[in-house]
């Protein structure tokens, strides 16, 4: 194999272990969406539906979303801004990695880190919540909540562009709590006034839970959703870019 290649394997492989090990990461990725989850399913009538969804098959997808929003946010993002703070990226570009490396390895590793959130919800909702959808729902729905989570990571590259990693914390946690609350994670969008309604509709956490209960509603997936987080993801990856360069450029 080649030895760029095992290296960036190696940094991949190091970056999952790092996430893991990340008491922030499992608490607020696993931990806090799984006893939500329970909570919240436990305590609504099981006859309840949003948008003539099962509540329970409903609140399943809007804690995976919220699983996989806060992978993005409270580690990903610290992640970043610790390891800039730390001068990390600098060493890296003496060593034999090709320069690419680091940051594909952090895609990669952070992409199967939702895979795996998304799976681990959806594993504890057939299981622990006898919820029945069929495979191709299962997988559409896993699909899209795993897709729609790059635009998250887009985002914590954004927030990682700031090198005080003690800041990217306070200000990533306010944002996930924020926009996960203002896009019908915790409760649905439906309660809210017709204000919120509509300023939710221009929320990455309201779009990519939009997908999820569609499909799991039996109806299409709203494109205009799709193309308003592939526009985030542009406008995150712009800045974050732009940022990133400046900051080199001093």
């Amino acid at each position: 194999m080649n030895t760029k290649l095992k290296g960036t394997i190696a940094q991949c492989k190091a970056e999952i272990v790092r996430t893991i090990r990340n008491k922030r990461f499992v608490f607020f990725s696993v931990v806090m969406p799984v006893a939500f989850f329970f909570l919240f399913t436990s305590t609504m009538d099981s006859g309840t539906k949003v948008n003539g969804t099962d509540w329970a098959t409903y609140y399943l997808m809007s804690m995976t979303v919220y699983g996989v929003v806060g992978a993005g946010l409270t580690s990903f993002a610290q992640r970043i801004s610790k390891e800039r703070s730390q001068g990390w990226i600098r060493m890296l570009k003496i060593t034999p990695l090709p320069s690419g490396s680091y940051i594909l390895s952090k895609v990669v590793a952070q992409g199967l880190i939702n895979l795996a959130i998304v799976l681990l919800m959806f594993i504890i909702g057939g299981l622990g919540k006898g919820i029945h959808l069929s495979s191709t729902v299962w997988i559409e729905s896993g699909l899209w909540i795993w897709i729609g989570g790059f635009s998250f990571m887009a985002l914590g590259t954004l927030l990682g562009s700031i090198k005080n990693a003690d800041a990217v914390q306070v200000l990533a946690l306010m944002l996930y709590m924020g926009l996960s609350i203002l896009g019908g994670l915790w409760f649905p969008s439906a309660s809210m006034s017709s204000t919120m309604q509509t300023i939710a509709k221009f929320t990455p956490t309201y779009r990519l839970g939009q997908g999820a209960w569609n499909l799991v509603g039996g109806t299409a997936i709203d494109w205009n959703g799709a193309l308003i987080l592939a526009a985030y993801v542009i406008v995150f990856m712009l800045l974050s870019t732009y940022i990133m360069k400046r900051q080199e450029a001093i």
